[in-house]
């Protein structure tokens, strides 16, 4: 179900910082529209952590909605008090999630068998398939394969969005786990060696400026045709690296509204991508012909669009 290239939603917010529904429906429809293999909403790129649960709930609700059941949604429910997550979890069920992603706990920085007690609990509650996210850069805590061997023995637990950065790990994750567990990118840039090495697809940031593309670059690995994904690769490695010039999903929330697909509205403690920063991603975005040619976006509005709340 969740193989392929599934896109990291962002969540597109109005001027006043209220949701905006009608948007997030036009940007779920244009990913299906693109072909894109699942959709991931209310993960970090959809700047989850400032969503109140009743907003997190209308975001995935929304997603599938959309979907329609043709289009896989992969709902973020991860944190770092076991019970929570599992209430949460249990409420992407009920608004008919797919599937659970569910981020390492931050902050308390379990150990490798609090991490497997944990996913452990949650699938024993939540009868969805779940994929843990492996993310030790912005949690602090790494997934070692060892005990993704573990989890993988758990009927419900599927695979992992490995976001480590780290090839040789990824390798030893792939060597671990059995074939049929899947080993998704949590980078865009890395997804052809990932894949290269036996993984099954990304969780991509990017695709929500290029969807289509992205969906062709993970469908030529899955038919080992590397040379098609490399030359997509080579393309749009400019956009995959500008994504990351500023903390995500900051740049590419700046980046869509460059491209008139969104107002680049932020929640705090995320704010405006610096001048220089913008300057970048316009940059980026005209080389590949992506720059809306109508309304051209510059900093003062950028960040008249972005109302502080408290």
């Amino acid at each position: 179900m969740f193989t392929g290239c599934g896109t990291a939603l962002v969540t597109p917010f109005r001027r006043d910082q209220s949701l905006n529904e009608p948007k997030l429906r036009d940007l779920v429809r244009r990913q299906i529209d693109a072909g894109i293999d699942f959709l991931v909403p209310c993960g970090t790129t959809g700047e989850s952590p400032t969503l109140t649960r009743a907003e997190h709930l209308r975001v995935v609700e929304i997603t599938v909605q959309e979907a329609a059941g043709k289009t896989p949604v992969l709902g973020g429910a991860g944190g770092y008090n076991t019970r929570e997550v599992i209430e949460l979890a249990l409420d992407l069920k009920r608004v008919g999630a797919d599937g659970i992603l569910s981020v390492t706990p931050y902050y308390n920085k379990p150990t490798q068998e609090g991490l497997y007690q944990h996913y452990k609990a949650i699938a024993a509650a939540v009868p969805l398939p779940i994929v843990v996210y492996s993310v030790q850069g912005r949690t602090g805590v790494n997934v070692e394969p060892g005990t993704l061997a573990r989890l993988a023995k758990i009927e419900n637990i599927v695979g992992v969005k490995e976001a480590s950065g780290n090839i040789s790990q990824m390798a030893n994750v792939i060597h671990e786990v059995p074939p049929g567990f899947h080993v998704l990118s949590g980078d865009d840039s890395i997804t052809i060696p990932l894949m290269a090495l036996g993984g099954r697809g990304i969780v991509s940031v990017v695709a929500n400026e290029i969807p289509a593309e992205m969906t062709q670059l993970a469908q030529a690995c899955l038919r080992n045709d590397f040379a098609a994904a490399r030359q997509i690769q080579r393309r749009f490695l400019p956009l995959m690296n500008v994504n990351f010039v500023e903390s995500n999903p900051i740049p590419v929330k700046a980046a869509m509204g460059l491209m008139g697909l969104l107002d680049p509205v932020f929640r705090l403690p995320l704010v405006p991508p610096s001048d220089s920063s913008l300057a970048k991603i316009e940059k980026v975005l005209e080389s590949l012909g992506l720059l809306e040619k109508t309304a051209i976006l510059e900093k003062t509005p950028l960040l008249e669009k972005t109302q502080i709340a408290v």
